[in-house]
């Protein structure tokens, strides 16, 4: 994921920070230690006395809500983890888990979701915060019986007493069914037993799209992160049902059933003037670059406009070309093609066998097919 960088794998899986998780940890540190008075009273309420000597002493209060805000995330990690890995389980490669300002993200390699293996998949992650967050309040009851000072005590009975309700909270805010959030993948598997899953993703996306909308309304008097969370359900569950409706779309789809043949190749040695004025008169803006009946490149606008018009006039193909260019076989299905074209921001893709170029499929070719397959 962009903006994130690693900082080392849990049973092969590797974890990447956001930059957006290090700009809300000094936020949750400065909420949670400014409201501190509040908060103990509500940890009291539940029957733990806490000694407020230490806690609410000059700056301790911040470095306890910094402390906070670090086992909250903990926490999310257990629930992304647990998640990753019964999806692993399930025959489903994790690519990663990155922890950013909503939370935590697992990045799976998944075609259609199958209802059955999303459905304790999705259960999984609130169980495993439900336990998290029980455990934590279990280790706060028994802070009292070990020999430690009573301000200490005050300390891990607070940060522990804290951990154990905000995960029960996340627990139960992620079995919400405002899909994409897991009560919502788990009300996508419960209608995908009961019909076509693109239609079951449908009516979970518009469910989760309502909630998106109550939580905004709610956020504009009361919190504007709940706004920020309205949008990210919004979007997320757009998203989703878009995905889905393509795999639905393009699932019996081969890139040789609908590939454009035969293609216009250009050799290495041409002058980049000369492709110029091809994609101007073709008005395509790319060609696959063959030597030796061999694909050995591909030329783009993009690849032109990297260099100067000046230069452009002395250049050839070979000097300006993407060399070992992404290819397909004509027995791949349409929505690989369409995954590679979103995660490399490319627009084509030559369609190779034996080392031979049959064909090309552009992004343009695949709208055309899936309008067609809405009739």
């Amino acid at each position: 994921m962009d903006g994130s960088f690693r900082i080392g794998s849990i049973f092969g899986i590797p974890i990447h920070i956001h930059y957006t998780f290090l700009l809300v940890i000094p936020l949750f540190a400065w909420i949670i230690g400014s409201q501190i008075n509040y908060t103990i009273e509500d940890i009291a309420s539940i029957g733990v006395p806490i000694d407020t000597s230490l806690l609410t002493a000059g700056f301790v209060p911040y470095i306890v809500g910094t402390i906070v805000a670090l086992g909250l995330f903990f926490g999310v990690l257990v629930h992304e983890l647990a998640h990753s890995l019964v999806a692993r389980a399930k025959g489903i490669r994790i690519n990663s888990i990155t922890l950013m300002i909503f939370g935590g993200i697992a990045t799976m390699e998944e075609g259609i979701p199958d209802p059955k293996a999303e459905l304790p998949m999705a259960l999984v992650g609130p169980v495993a915060s439900l336990v998290f967050g029980i455990l934590c309040s279990l280790m706060a009851y028994a802070v009292p019986l070990f020999n430690v000072s009573p301000g200490m005590a005050g300390v891990l009975i607070f940060i522990l007493g804290y951990l154990g309700m905000l995960n029960i909270i996340l627990c139960f805010f992620n079995l919400i069914p405002a899909f994409p959030m897991d009560g919502g993948r788990v009300l996508r598997a419960w209608l995908a037993g009961r019909m076509p899953l693109h239609k079951a993703t449908r009516i979970a996306a518009d469910i989760g799209k309502g909630f998106a909308i109550i939580f905004g309304i709610i956020g504009l008097f009361f919190s504007p992160f709940l706004i920020l969370i309205a949008l990210f359900i919004y979007i997320g569950a757009n998203m989703e049902s878009t995905a889905v409706k393509y795999s639905h779309l393009l699932q019996d789809v081969k890139v040789g059933d609908m590939m454009s043949s035969p293609v216009t190749i250009v050799p290495p040695a041409m002058p980049v003037r000369q492709v110029i004025e091809m994609m101007y008169t073709s008005k395509h803006l790319g060609f696959p670059v063959v030597e030796r009946d061999t694909l050995i490149g591909m030329i783009t606008l993009a690849d032109v406009n990297r260099t100067s018009p000046i230069d452009r006039e002395a250049m050839q193909v070979r000097d300006i070309m993407t060399r070992d260019p992404i290819s397909l076989p004509p027995t791949a299905p349409v929505i690989d093609a369409l995954k590679i074209m979103s995660a490399r921001d490319i627009g084509r893709i030559p369609i190779v066998q034996d080392d031979r170029i049959l064909g090309i499929v552009t992004r343009t070719d695949i709208l055309k097919v899936m309008e067609l397959r809405k009739i």
